[in-house]
C-alpha cells in the first residue's frame, strides 16, 4: 500500500490507495488498527492493519445500488452499514464473519422515510431519520440492533421546511444513555434537539446559516458533557464560510457563533485528543480550531466528507490518516 502527502497549504493528510472510486461518507476507527468505510454503489471497505491495506468488501444482497452513509463496527469481523435513501433505500446490514456474508437487520418501514445517521454506545443503538408525519424519526435498539423501538415523543415535532443532512453520519450524538442529541437544517433550521431523563425533547436555534433547504448543521461533536461543535453551512455554496460553525460550553443548552469560521462549508466535525483540537472537513478542505470552535485555521484544500479521526474519507475513495505532528499552532 502506497502513502504521499497532500501538497497544498499544511501536509497533514497521509492519503491511502484503496482500489474504489465510491464516493465515501461512512467511516468507523473501530480501535487496534481496525478501521471501516462505506459509500455509494454498495461499497464498503476494511482494513486490519492501521490502512495499510484496504479490501473491498462483499455487497450486501440486493444492496448494488444503495449509498451506505454509516457503518460501525465493533471489530474486525462484525460491524453494521446503513444505507439512506427514500422507503426500502434506508437499511440496515449486519456481517459477523469480517463481511464475507451480510444479512438484514431492518428496512425503513415508512414509504416516505429517509434515514440518516446510525450509532452505537456499547449495545444500544440509535437510527436518526428526516421527519415522517411531522416528527423526527428516531429508533433505539438495545439488543446490537437485532431489534428496534421508535420513539413516539410528540416533542420530536418538526417545523415545516425542516430535517437532516446525511452528509457523514455524524448529526446524531448520545452523551449518555438518556442524553441525545441531533442537528438538523433547511428552510426553518437550523436547530439541536435535545432529549431529556423523562423522555421529552427540547429544541434550540443554532446561530448558524440556514433559511434554505441546502443549508444548517450537518455534524455535531462533543469532547465531554459539556463542550461541543457544530458546523455546517450551504453546501451549494461551498466556499462561503459565514455562519458556518458554532459551539457550546453548556452541554448544548445554549449555542454561540465562532469568531472566525472553518474556509467553507463543513459537513464533519471530530475531537482529536492526540492533538487536542477541532478537525473539521469539507468539499473544500480541513480547518483546526484550539479554542473548543471559536476560531478556526485552514489546513488543506482537499475535497473529504467525513471524518472518525483519525481517518478521513470522501469522494473518489479518497481515506486518510491525520498526521499530528504536521499540524499547525494557532
Amino acid at each position: 500500500m502506497r502513502f504521499f502527502l497532500l501538497s497544498l497549504f499544511f501536509a497533514v493528510w497521509n492519503l491511502a490507495v484503496t482500489g474504489t472510486n465510491a464516493s465515501l461518507r461512512g467511516i468507523h476507527n473501530a480501535g487496534g488498527g481496525v478501521i471501516w468505510a462505506s459509500g455509494s454503489n454498495g461499497a464498503i471497505l476494511r482494513s486490519e492493519d492501521a490502512g495499510y491495506l484496504w479490501q473491498t468488501c462483499k455487497t450486501p444482497p440486493d444492496a448494488e445500488r444503495l449509498d451506505f452513509r454509516a457503518v460501525f463496527a465493533w471489530d474486525a469481523n462484525h460491524a453494521v452499514a446503513m444505507s439512506s435513501g427514500t422507503g426500502r433505500a434506508s437499511r440496515l446490514y449486519e456481517t459477523t464473519d469480517g463481511c464475507a456474508t451480510w444479512r438484514l437487520l431492518f428496512e425503513n418501514p415508512d414509504t416516505e422515510g429517509f434515514w440518516d445517521a446510525l450509532l452505537f454506545r456499547g449495545n444500544s443503538g440509535f437510527i436518526l431519520g428526516d421527519p415522517v408525519a411531522g416528527r423526527f424519526v428516531l429508533y433505539r435498539s438495545s439488543d446490537l440492533g437485532r431489534h428496534w423501538q421508535r420513539d413516539n415523543s410528540p416533542s420530536l415535532a418538526a417545523a415545516s421546511h425542516e430535517g437532516v443532512f446525511a452528509a457523514s453520519n455524524s448529526s446524531l450524538v448520545v452523551l449518555s444513555g438518556s442524553e441525545i442529541l441531533f442537528a438538523t437544517g433547511g428552510a426553518d433550521g437550523p436547530r439541536v434537539f435535545r432529549s431529556s431523563p423523562s423522555g421529552a425533547w427540547t429544541a434550540t436555534k443554532v446561530p448558524m446559516a440556514g433559511g434554505t433547504e441546502s443549508s444548517g448543521i450537518f455534524s455535531l461533536a462533543f469532547r465531554d458533557t459539556a463542550h461541543g461543535v457544530a458546523v455546517g453551512g450551504n453546501y451549494k455554496q461551498p466556499a462561503q464560510s459565514n455562519g458556518a460553525s458554532a459551539w457550546t460550553a453548556d452541554g448544548g443548552i445554549s449555542w454561540h457563533p465562532a469568531t472566525s469560521f472553518p474556509s467553507g462549508y463543513r459537513s464533519s466535525v471530530a475531537w482529536d485528543e492526540r492533538a487536542r483540537a477541532w478537525i473539521a472537513v469539507g468539499p473544500n478542505g480541513s480547518d483546526i480550531s484550539r479554542d473548543d470552535g471559536r476560531t478556526w485555521m485552514r489546513l488543506d484544500s482537499g475535497n473529504w466528507n467525513a471524518l472518525s479521526l483519525p481517518w478521513v474519507a470522501g469522494p473518489k475513495g479518497r481515506i486518510a490518516s491525520l498526521d499530528t505532528t504536521s499540524l499547525p499552532q494557532q
